[in-house]
């Protein structure tokens, strides 16, 4: 799936920001949540994500999806990562 694609399916799926993001080399973030579910799509490097002690990792031309609120932790240290994201912000109660 190209980013233009990719894109598309984010704004089908009611994603309401999308965004790039860039990791540099020696990126490296410890146990966070988000409030807003993310989807992304790797376009260039490569990032671990772990839940619940299971880590997994993506390169460029996969996706990963984490729904809001679930602890994880990000490893990009080896070779940075870029990706195309989309986040889907949760109504407020």
């Amino acid at each position: 799936m190209n980013p233009h694609e990719f894109e598309a399916s984010l704004k089908a799926d009611n994603y309401d920001e999308i965004t790039q993001v860039s990791k540099v080399v020696g990126y490296q973030m410890g146990e966070h949540q988000h409030p807003f579910d993310a989807c992304a799509l790797i376009t260039a490097g490569q990032i671990a994500i772990a839940v619940d002690g299971v880590s997994n990792d993506y390169k460029a031309g996969d996706v990963f999806h984490l729904a809001a609120g679930v602890v994880h932790t990000e490893d990009a240290s080896q070779f940075g990562v870029t990706y195309l994201v989309g986040r889907r912000h949760l109504p407020k109660p």
